[in-house]
């Protein structure tokens, strides 16, 4: 089977958006291949010749949604600006991400905390704690370059995570409080004039 240009991509990425909606909705083992490509609108063999199994969907769909999240480490990590400037940076650049990609978000919330549900293990806490290492770093560069306050690293990236968590969990669980990236932006300033030091340019509401 020759799938070429365009409609390649087109394919193969609706049977991962078909996939993924149908993951969060029924859980792993409840989906069949029948729905999935139905969903996407081909054939089964157009799903075998992409991904193999329902299986290999499902890692494709994984390593992909989190590659994104690999890229946006990599590209905070490289920022040049100042402390609260990269924080401000990973906050919100990770919430875009969840919102570009809520679908997946919705299948690894519902894999990491509840049931598998027949689900291939795939090891969602390498990510997070790479997550949590970059952000440890920030905080721990912040407190080095004295543009945040003396005061223990690892509490400090658990205050900013728990916001970037509280803003996710609310875009997914209450729609209707409507939070969004510049509601997120508001708390992670509040968060920042907490831990920013005088002499490093404590955060205001204007900026």
């Amino acid at each position: 089977m020759k799938i070429l240009g365009k409609n390649k991509c087109s394919v193969r990425d609706r049977l991962l958006k078909g996939a993924s909606s149908l993951f969060s909705r029924k859980g792993y083992a409840a989906t069949t291949v029948r729905e999935i490509v139905a969903e996407a609108g081909v054939t089964k063999p157009v799903l075998y010749y992409y991904f193999k199994s329902k299986e290999g969907l499902y890692f494709t769909l994984m390593r992909e949604g989190f590659s994104k999240l690999d890229e946006l480490i990599r590209s905070v990590g490289g920022y040049e600006g100042n402390t609260r400037e990269k924080l401000h940076r990973l906050c919100e650049q990770t919430f875009v991400l969840i919102q570009e990609n809520v679908e997946i978000v919705r299948v690894m919330y519902s894999y990491y905390y509840g049931p598998r549900q027949g689900a291939p293990f795939f090891d969602f806490d390498a990510y997070h704690l790479k997550f949590i290492q970059t952000l440890r770093g920030i905080v721990a560069e912040g407190v080095r370059r004295k543009e945040l306050v003396d005061a223990n690293v690892e509490e400090m990236s658990w205050v900013i995570l728990g916001t970037i968590t509280l803003a996710m969990d609310l875009y997914l669980t209450h729609p209707e409080w409507k939070v969004d990236q510049e509601k997120l932006s508001r708390m992670v300033k509040l968060v920042l004039q907490g831990i920013g030091t005088i002499g490093g340019g404590r955060a205001t509401n204007d900026q």
